[in-house]
């Protein structure tokens, strides 16, 4: 079954709203993409701005990142789920993310060695 990481970059509407949002994503968002199905674990990163990356990083780049772990035989299929489930209301979105501009994603696929 072919493996992929969906990798979604996001930050807070506002900073006063961090709380809020780490709440929701941690309580509500991560919990409820688990159980759709292709969806087999996700992890969250916040951006370490006390260290010097590499020449060209991108200190502007969204705080958090999230990386959902995938395994299916149609990825097209696992998004089309996930687009379902939020237009039936079983995945909420608050407005405690930053929408304008729209979150950053990617979905990667796993190569072989």
């Amino acid at each position: 079954m072919p493996k992929a990481k969906f990798v979604v970059y996001t930050r807070p509407k506002s900073p006063d709203r961090e709380d809020e949002y780490n709440e929701w994503y941690n309580e509500t968002h991560l919990p409820e993409l688990r159980t759709l199905p292709g969806f087999t674990g996700a992890r969250r990163y916040k951006v370490s701005r006390g260290t010097k990356g590499p020449e060209g990083v991108d200190s502007s780049f969204p705080e958090y990142m999230a990386i959902y772990d995938i395994e299916a035989d149609d990825l097209q299929a696992v998004f089309d789920g996930l687009s379902r489930a939020a237009a039936a209301g079983t995945i909420h979105v608050a407005d405690v993310i930053q929408t304008d501009p729209l979150p950053k994603a990617g979905v990667y696929e796993e190569l072989e060695a």
